[in-house]
């Protein structure tokens, strides 16, 4: 389906140096596989194969994981005189089908403003948008469903997020009975995956963050959420590297695709 995927890439993912030192938050590993591709998969899955990525903090690493892929993924010979290259291909690994069209749009630039440099990409009535950092078993079309039957400028999924802290679970008369881990709260944020129609362009500003837009498309009834009660996680911290590692080889719930 010609319906473009934004994903933002440019942010700089300060709260976990230990891996964005030296590459862009999107390209850290999850199984093996920048968390970048996971995302891209989950909308291919569904036939959703033009993406647009917005380029930012080291976004030469992402261009050259692409440019290189086939390079990454065979063995190969070169010669180092003339630089000719010959790939020796395995047949049995498969190739993705991505349509990708990378956007550099700067290094301080905030995500209003990327989706900004990015609008003379957009080539159809309705995009979506996403981060860089996110997975969910969300089943798009369904989202895609949902946005069409609302008549609205743009629709987000709301997810519950998972507690920071440990709660203290106690009885009437103050004995604890246990403590409850990291657990899900009932409330809902915004979970990233994102339909707007171009009309969404007369809501973003330069200079501005795009939940300033949903802000102003709030106020004119013109944003509706899509409560997921699947699977949600975003990598946001160094132990959200390791947990979603872990959950890949036991349990990879976002794993959509066969």
């Amino acid at each position: 389906m010609k319906m473009p995927v934004v994903i933002f890439c440019g942010g700089k993912g300060s709260r976990m140096k230990e891996e964005t030192e030296f590459r862009p938050k999107p390209m850290v590993l999850l199984g093996g596989k920048p968390i970048l591709w996971h995302i891209m998969k989950i909308y291919s899955h569904y036939g959703f194969n033009d993406f647009i990525i917005a380029l930012g903090y080291k976004g030469d690493y992402i261009k050259d994981y692409f440019l290189n892929q086939e390079y990454l993924m065979h063995d190969f010979t070169i010669n180092t005189s003339s630089g000719k290259k010959s790939l020796h291909k395995n047949n049995k690994k498969r190739h993705d089908d991505f349509n990708i069209t990378f956007v550099d749009t700067g290094l301080e630039t905030l995500t209003g403003e990327r989706l900004l440099k990015v609008k003379k990409y957009i080539n159809s009535d309705t995009f979506m948008v996403t981060y860089g950092d996110g997975v969910s078993d969300i089943n798009i079309l369904n989202l895609l469903n949902f946005f069409n039957s609302k008549k609205v400028t743009g629709v987000i999924i709301g997810v519950h997020p998972k507690s920071k802290w440990g709660l203290v679970i106690s009885d009437k008369e103050n004995i604890i009975k246990k403590f409850q881990q990291k657990p899900k709260l009932n409330q809902y944020v915004n979970g990233g995956f994102m339909v707007f129609k171009t009309d969404v362009f007369k809501y973003i500003k330069p200079r501005e963050m795009i939940e300033v837009a949903l802000d102003r498309l709030v106020k004119e009834k013109q944003l509706a959420v899509y409560n997921h009660e699947g699977f949600w996680s975003a990598m946001d911290t160094y132990q959200d590297v390791e947990e979603m590692n872990k959950l890949w080889k036991k349990d990879p719930k976002w794993k959509v695709w066969g």
